[in-house]
Protein backbone atom coordinates (compact mmCIF):
# COMPACT_ATOMS: atom_id res chain seq x y z
CA UNK A 1 0.00 0.00 0.00
CA UNK A 2 1.18 3.51 -0.79
CA UNK A 3 2.26 5.59 2.22
CA UNK A 4 -0.06 8.28 3.55
CA UNK A 5 0.73 11.96 4.10
CA UNK A 6 -1.50 14.29 6.10
CA UNK A 7 -1.30 18.06 5.76
CA UNK A 8 -3.08 20.02 8.49
CA UNK A 9 -3.73 23.61 7.49
CA UNK A 10 -3.77 22.87 3.77
CA UNK A 11 -4.16 25.82 1.43
CA UNK A 12 -3.20 27.14 -2.00
CA UNK A 13 0.40 28.16 -1.24
CA UNK A 14 3.36 26.34 0.30
CA UNK A 15 1.26 23.45 1.59
CA UNK A 16 -0.17 22.89 -1.89
CA UNK A 17 3.35 22.65 -3.28
CA UNK A 18 4.18 20.03 -0.64
CA UNK A 19 1.00 18.12 -1.45
CA UNK A 20 1.76 18.02 -5.17
CA UNK A 21 5.30 16.77 -4.61
CA UNK A 22 4.15 14.10 -2.15
CA UNK A 23 1.49 12.88 -4.58
CA UNK A 24 4.09 12.76 -7.36
CA UNK A 25 6.27 10.65 -5.07
CA UNK A 26 3.48 8.11 -4.64
CA UNK A 27 1.87 9.21 -1.38
CA UNK A 28 -1.83 9.09 -0.67
CA UNK A 29 -2.51 12.66 0.46
CA UNK A 30 -5.02 13.87 3.05
CA UNK A 31 -5.75 17.62 3.12
CA UNK A 32 -7.21 19.04 6.34
CA UNK A 33 -8.38 22.58 7.02
CA UNK A 34 -11.18 24.44 8.78
CA UNK A 35 -12.72 25.20 5.38
CA UNK A 36 -12.00 22.20 3.15
CA UNK A 37 -13.78 23.81 0.23
CA UNK A 38 -10.68 25.90 -0.47
CA UNK A 39 -8.70 22.75 -1.30
CA UNK A 40 -11.28 21.25 -3.67
CA UNK A 41 -9.35 22.07 -6.85
CA UNK A 42 -6.07 20.82 -5.37
CA UNK A 43 -7.68 17.59 -4.16
CA UNK A 44 -9.12 16.93 -7.62
CA UNK A 45 -5.78 17.71 -9.25
CA UNK A 46 -3.74 15.24 -7.20
CA UNK A 47 -6.41 12.75 -6.14
CA UNK A 48 -6.31 13.72 -2.48
CA UNK A 49 -8.98 13.38 0.20
CA UNK A 50 -10.30 16.44 2.05
CA UNK A 51 -11.18 16.72 5.73
CA UNK A 52 -12.56 19.46 7.98
CA UNK A 53 -10.63 20.07 11.20
CA UNK A 54 -10.21 22.86 13.73
CA UNK A 55 -6.74 22.08 15.11
CA UNK A 56 -7.36 23.78 18.46
CA UNK A 57 -10.10 21.23 19.25
CA UNK A 58 -8.65 17.99 20.70
CA UNK A 59 -11.64 15.89 19.71
CA UNK A 60 -11.53 17.24 16.14
CA UNK A 61 -7.84 16.38 15.81
CA UNK A 62 -8.39 12.88 17.18
CA UNK A 63 -11.30 12.39 14.80
CA UNK A 64 -9.22 13.62 11.86
CA UNK A 65 -6.50 11.05 12.44
CA UNK A 66 -9.01 8.27 12.98
CA UNK A 67 -10.71 9.12 9.68
CA UNK A 68 -7.40 9.18 7.82
CA UNK A 69 -6.40 5.84 9.41
CA UNK A 70 -9.67 4.34 8.23
CA UNK A 71 -9.87 5.92 4.77
CA UNK A 72 -6.20 5.58 3.81
CA UNK A 73 -3.68 4.33 6.39
CA UNK A 74 -1.91 5.79 9.44
CA UNK A 75 0.17 8.66 8.06
CA UNK A 76 3.92 8.29 7.89
CA UNK A 77 4.33 11.99 7.05
CA UNK A 78 2.42 14.75 8.85
CA UNK A 79 2.77 18.47 8.19
CA UNK A 80 1.41 21.13 10.53
CA UNK A 81 0.82 24.43 8.72
CA UNK A 82 -2.00 26.39 10.47
CA UNK A 83 -1.42 29.71 12.19
CA UNK A 84 -3.47 32.66 13.37
CA UNK A 85 -2.36 36.26 13.78
CA UNK A 86 -3.49 39.08 16.01
CA UNK A 87 -1.85 42.34 14.96
CA UNK A 88 -1.72 45.70 16.64
CA UNK A 89 -0.31 47.75 19.46
CA UNK A 90 0.43 45.58 22.49
CA UNK A 91 -1.69 47.84 24.71
CA UNK A 92 -4.69 47.49 22.41
CA UNK A 93 -4.62 43.77 21.62
CA UNK A 94 -7.85 41.88 22.21
CA UNK A 95 -7.24 39.06 24.68
CA UNK A 96 -9.62 36.70 22.88
CA UNK A 97 -7.73 37.20 19.60
CA UNK A 98 -4.42 36.53 21.36
CA UNK A 99 -5.77 33.38 22.97
CA UNK A 100 -7.07 32.12 19.64
CA UNK A 101 -3.72 32.75 17.99
CA UNK A 102 -1.87 30.75 20.64
CA UNK A 103 -4.39 27.91 20.54
CA UNK A 104 -4.18 27.54 16.76
CA UNK A 105 -0.46 28.10 16.26
CA UNK A 106 1.04 26.40 19.32
CA UNK A 107 -1.58 24.21 21.03
CA UNK A 108 -2.84 22.96 17.67
CA UNK A 109 0.72 22.01 16.78
CA UNK A 110 0.98 20.00 19.97
CA UNK A 111 -2.28 18.16 19.33
CA UNK A 112 -1.40 17.26 15.74
CA UNK A 113 2.18 16.26 16.55
CA UNK A 114 1.04 14.10 19.45
CA UNK A 115 -1.44 12.16 17.32
CA UNK A 116 1.21 11.75 14.63
CA UNK A 117 3.80 10.51 17.12
CA UNK A 118 1.35 8.02 18.62
CA UNK A 119 1.23 6.33 15.23
CA UNK A 120 4.87 6.68 14.21
CA UNK A 121 6.75 5.75 17.37
CA UNK A 122 5.42 2.17 17.52
CA UNK A 123 6.42 1.74 13.86
CA UNK A 124 9.89 3.20 14.44
CA UNK A 125 9.68 5.57 11.49
CA UNK A 126 7.87 8.62 10.13
CA UNK A 127 8.33 12.36 9.76
CA UNK A 128 6.63 15.39 11.28
CA UNK A 129 7.09 18.79 9.59
CA UNK A 130 6.18 21.95 11.53
CA UNK A 131 5.96 25.23 9.63
CA UNK A 132 7.67 28.22 11.17
CA UNK A 133 8.14 31.83 10.08
CA UNK A 134 10.38 34.84 10.56
CA UNK A 135 8.44 35.28 13.80
CA UNK A 136 9.80 31.93 15.05
CA UNK A 137 13.13 33.62 15.75
CA UNK A 138 12.43 37.38 15.47
CA UNK A 139 9.71 39.20 17.34
CA UNK A 140 8.47 42.25 15.44
CA UNK A 141 6.71 45.31 16.86
CA UNK A 142 2.95 45.06 16.50
CA UNK A 143 3.08 41.28 16.10
CA UNK A 144 3.72 39.95 19.60
CA UNK A 145 0.99 37.24 19.59
CA UNK A 146 2.27 35.71 16.35
CA UNK A 147 5.81 35.61 17.74
CA UNK A 148 4.50 34.03 20.95
CA UNK A 149 2.81 31.23 19.02
CA UNK A 150 5.66 30.62 16.60
CA UNK A 151 8.35 30.72 19.30
CA UNK A 152 6.33 28.14 21.23
CA UNK A 153 5.95 25.90 18.18
CA UNK A 154 9.69 26.07 17.51
CA UNK A 155 10.50 25.20 21.12
CA UNK A 156 8.20 22.21 20.94
CA UNK A 157 9.82 21.09 17.67
CA UNK A 158 13.28 21.23 19.22
CA UNK A 159 12.18 19.25 22.26
CA UNK A 160 10.28 16.77 20.11
CA UNK A 161 13.28 16.22 17.84
CA UNK A 162 15.46 15.35 20.81
CA UNK A 163 12.86 12.93 22.13
CA UNK A 164 11.71 11.29 18.89
CA UNK A 165 14.81 11.17 16.71
CA UNK A 166 16.26 8.29 18.75
CA UNK A 167 12.94 6.49 18.21
CA UNK A 168 13.15 6.74 14.43
CA UNK A 169 10.76 9.67 13.90
CA UNK A 170 12.25 12.61 11.99
CA UNK A 171 11.00 15.97 13.31
CA UNK A 172 11.54 18.97 11.04
CA UNK A 173 10.94 22.68 11.64
CA UNK A 174 11.20 25.06 8.69
CA UNK A 175 11.73 28.77 9.34
CA UNK A 176 10.20 30.53 6.35
CA UNK A 177 11.97 33.85 6.65
CA UNK A 178 10.22 36.01 4.09
CA UNK A 179 7.03 36.47 2.11
CA UNK A 180 5.83 33.55 -0.02
CA UNK A 181 4.82 34.01 -3.64
CA UNK A 182 1.30 32.60 -3.29
CA UNK A 183 -1.60 32.83 -5.76
CA UNK A 184 -2.63 36.46 -6.07
CA UNK A 185 0.56 37.66 -4.36
CA UNK A 186 3.59 38.48 -6.50
CA UNK A 187 6.69 40.61 -6.22
CA UNK A 188 6.61 44.30 -7.12
CA UNK A 189 8.13 45.14 -10.49
CA UNK A 190 11.09 46.88 -8.86
CA UNK A 191 11.94 43.88 -6.66
CA UNK A 192 11.98 40.74 -8.80
CA UNK A 193 12.63 37.40 -7.09
CA UNK A 194 12.18 38.99 -3.66
CA UNK A 195 9.59 36.43 -2.51
CA UNK A 196 10.02 32.78 -1.70
CA UNK A 197 8.89 30.33 -4.38
CA UNK A 198 6.57 27.82 -2.62
CA UNK A 199 7.77 24.98 -4.87
CA UNK A 200 11.36 25.76 -3.91
CA UNK A 201 10.51 25.68 -0.20
CA UNK A 202 8.75 22.34 -0.64
CA UNK A 203 11.72 20.90 -2.52
CA UNK A 204 14.09 21.95 0.26
CA UNK A 205 11.91 20.52 3.03
CA UNK A 206 11.06 17.22 1.40
CA UNK A 207 14.66 16.62 0.36
CA UNK A 208 15.46 16.31 4.06
CA UNK A 209 13.29 13.20 4.28
CA UNK A 210 16.03 11.34 2.40
CA UNK A 211 18.69 12.21 4.98
CA UNK A 212 20.48 9.29 6.64
CA UNK A 213 19.38 9.25 10.27
CA UNK A 214 22.99 9.45 11.45
CA UNK A 215 22.90 13.11 10.33
CA UNK A 216 19.30 14.27 10.61
CA UNK A 217 18.45 17.96 10.40
CA UNK A 218 15.79 19.17 12.83
CA UNK A 219 15.55 22.73 11.45
CA UNK A 220 16.12 24.50 8.16
CA UNK A 221 15.80 28.22 7.43
CA UNK A 222 14.88 29.52 3.98
CA UNK A 223 14.80 33.08 2.68
CA UNK A 224 14.96 34.87 -0.68
CA UNK A 225 18.54 35.16 -1.86
CA UNK A 226 18.25 38.94 -2.20
CA UNK A 227 17.05 39.46 1.38
CA UNK A 228 19.49 40.95 3.87
CA UNK A 229 20.16 39.06 7.07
Amino acid sequence: MAPTALIAGAGPGFSASVARKLAADGYQVALASRTPGKTAALAEEIGARRYACDVQDPSAVTSLFEQVDRDLSPPSFVMFNPSARARGSFLELDEADVRNGLLVTAYGGFLVAQEAARRMVPEGHGAILLTGASASVKGFAGSAPFAMGKFALRGMAQSLARELHPKGVHVLHVVIDGAIRNPGRTEPADAPDSMLDPDAIATTCLSLLAQPRSAWTWEVEVRPWVETF
